[in-house]
């Protein structure tokens, strides 16, 4: 990874996710006591993290054929991860007792999304 703009597009993609992995650990948090305030603090992140995701996936992106590419599978993982936090959002909104199903579709939305990172 020569080019640093690849960095920055995956070091979004990676705190996206970390923020999201949190929210879902925090949705289904059962104990009697508070989540860890790392988990805490990770999900306080999340919409900061939506919103650099949303601005590097509204460049353009110029460079070689094969950072292109790269950068065009981060664009597409991020935009997913945005699209399955609003559906969660909406899901949770219409039908709160069902907070854990919510998550559990995220969840899957997002294993789906770093499927698609993966090198073939």
């Amino acid at each position: 990874m020569k080019d640093q703009r690849l960095k920055a597009f995956s070091t979004a993609v990676d705190s996206l996710t970390e923020s999201l992995d949190a929210l879902v650990r925090v949705s289904r948090w059962t104990g009697a006591e508070a989540p860890p305030e790392a988990l805490s603090a990770s999900v306080a992140k999340l919409v900061d993290r939506l919103g650099v995701a949303s601005r590097l996936v509204s460049n353009p992106f110029q460079g070689t054929p094969a950072d292109i590419r790269k950068v065009s599978a981060m664009c597409g993982a991020m935009k997913r991860l945005d699209a399955a936090y609003v559906t969660y959002r909406k899901r949770i909104a219409s039908t709160p007792e069902h907070v854990v199903d919510a998550a559990t579709a995220l969840e899957l939305e997002m294993s789906e999304a770093a499927g698609a990172l993966s090198p073939a």
